[in-house]
């Protein structure tokens, strides 16, 4: 696991460089990533600074499926430049707050950054690694993640972390790289690194089993478009219980 991690550290750090000088992830993106944030958040992208958008890594737009209300607290697993937190924090309000990890010393400072260039204060963003979450259990309503779980060497140690944190009926609104059930696991890495998003990707069956066992209720898959053949986009809904084992 660790020399997965150090892979997609140094890429996401290389990114982040990329970001803060002005040009666009370029090779520190998933292969499977767009850079232009604008087609992946439509008219969201102008709420948050150039940096946060020149940073983003992701596959989708979580913001969109979350459904946030005013007052709660977000959690955005691997949150790169901020552009989700950001977002996120001015969904939920004063009121609430939005959390952003990541495992990147390069990316958190961007983040910060430019949460201070749009003027946002309800974030708090943490280095740590989404296998190991440093908040305290039942302390968040909302999990996002956009493009980043499948990254992890260690999925249902995460899935695991996720039912943790969430406060009982917590909800889960995640943009992740899935895999079509009738390819093996050789034929992913054939398909893309696993830097690349491609390589270390779950099926649909395999992601709907792991959320399960940790616990997670009213799990749903949903792909959105396929990115290399039989490799998808999907948007991943999950819910923690308000009765665990229910």
């Amino acid at each position: 696991m660790s020399d997965v991690r150090e892979h997609v550290r140094e890429k996401h750090a290389e990114a982040a460089r990329q970001s803060a000088g002005g040009c666009g992830c370029g090779s520190g993106c998933c292969d499977v990533g767009s850079s232009d944030a604008g087609l992946l958040y439509g008219d969201l992208a102008v709420e948050v600074p150039e940096g946060a958008a020149l940073a983003s890594l992701g596959c989708g737009n979580p913001i969109a499926v979350a459904e946030l209300r005013e007052g709660e607290v977000v959690l955005d697993l691997g949150s790169g430049g901020g552009i989700d937190v950001i977002l996120s924090a001015r969904r939920v309000g004063p009121a609430g707050l939005a959390y952003g990890l990541d495992m990147t010393d390069e990316m958190l400072d961007l983040a910060r950054r430019n949460a201070a260039d749009a003027g946002v204060t309800n974030v708090e963003f943490l280095k740590g690694y989404i296998e190991e979450v440093p908040l305290p259990d039942g302390s968040v309503d909302v999990i996002i993640s956009n493009c980043v779980i499948n990254l992890s060497a260690d999925k249902p140690r995460v899935f695991d972390e996720m039912m943790r944190v969430l406060r009982p009926g917590g909800r889960l609104g995640i943009s992740d790289i899935v895999a079509g059930d009738d390819l093996t696991p050789a034929h992913r890495a054939e398909r893309g690194s696993w830097v690349g998003c491609i390589a270390g990707a779950l099926s649909f069956e395999e992601y709907e089993a792991d959320l399960r066992r940790a616990g997670f209720a009213d799990v749903r898959l949903t792909p959105t478009h396929e990115v290399a053949d039989g490799i998808f986009s999907a948007i991943v809904r999950a819910a923690k219980p308000f009765i665990e084992g229910s």
